[in-house]
C-alpha cells in the first residue's frame, strides 16, 4: 500500500519514488502562476553516470523580447534518488520521510554586454535587498575590451543557487512560491535599469 503522502511521487510496486518529470512540470506551471512565461526546455542525461539536467529558459511575461535572459536548472544525482528511496521503502506507514535529500536548482540571469555597465557592489547590495534570505544571490562581472582604445563592456551574470527537498516533492510541496516571487523581482529591477546600462536613456 502505497504512503498517503505520495501526491508528488509515483507509486511503483507500491513503492513511492520522485517523479522528477512530473516536478519539472509543475514548476514551470507555477512559474507561470508567478508572473513568468516559458520559452524552452531541455532535458539531458549522461549515459555513464545516468545524472539528469532539467533547464528552463524564462523570463517576466513583460519581457519577451528581451533583453533579460533567465535560465532554471536542476540537476538530478541518481544516487541521492536512490538513497531516499530506500529510506523511504523502510519507513512505518504514515511517516514522513526524514528531510536530509536534496536536489540543486540554479536561477541563472544574464544580460548582453553593457556599454554602461553598474558598479558591481552596488549591484550586489541593491540585489541582497531584493533576494533576501529567501534567494541569495550572487552577482559577478567580466569586462571585455574591443581594442585597447575602446571602452570596456561589462557582461553581468547573476546566480541563485537552491536546494530542493525530495521529502517535500514526494508531499507535493516544493513549488517555492517565495523563491518565485523574489526571482520575479530580481528580474524586474534588472529589467528597469537594463536600458541605462545598455545607453537606451
Amino acid at each position: 500500500m502505497g504512503h498517503p503522502w505520495s501526491q508528488g511521487g509515483t507509486n511503483i510496486g507500491g513503492v513511492a519514488v520522485i517523479d522528477v518529470a512530473g516536478y519539472v512540470a509543475e514548476l514551470k506551471d507555477h512559474a507561470v502562476d508567478h508572473g513568468f512565461h516559458v520559452h524552452d526546455e531541455r532535458h539531458f542525461m549522461e549515459t555513464y553516470s545516468l545524472r539528469q539536467a532539467w533547464e528552463v529558459d524564462l523570463h517576466p511575461e513583460e519581457a519577451c523580447e528581451g533583453p533579460l535572459d533567465l535560465h532554471l536548472a536542476l540537476e538530478v544525482d541518481p544516487r541521492v534518488l536512490l538513497n531516499f528511496e530506500d529510506v523511504v521503502i523502510e519507513l512505518p506507514d504514515g511517516a514522513d520521510p526524514p528531510d536530509d535529500f536534496h536536489f540543486p536548482l540554479t536561477f541563472t540571469w544574464g544580460l548582453p554586454p553593457l556599454p554602461q555597465g553598474p558598479d558591481l557592489l552596488r549591484l550586489a547590495i541593491d540585489l541582497a535587498g531584493i533576494g533576501g534570505v529567501e534567494l541569495p544571490l550572487e552577482a559577478s562581472a567580466i569586462d571585455s575590451f574591443a581594442s585597447a582604445t575602446d571602452a570596456a563592456e561589462r557582461t553581468i551574470t547573476i546566480i541563485a543557487r537552491q536546494q530542493v527537498s525530495l521529502a517535500r516533492i514526494l508531499k507535493g510541496e516544493e513549488l517555492l512560491c517565495d523563491v518565485f516571487d523574489r526571482a520575479l523581482a530580481v528580474s524586474r529591477f534588472l529589467l528597469e535599469w537594463a536600458p541605462a546600462w545598455l545607453k537606451e536613456r
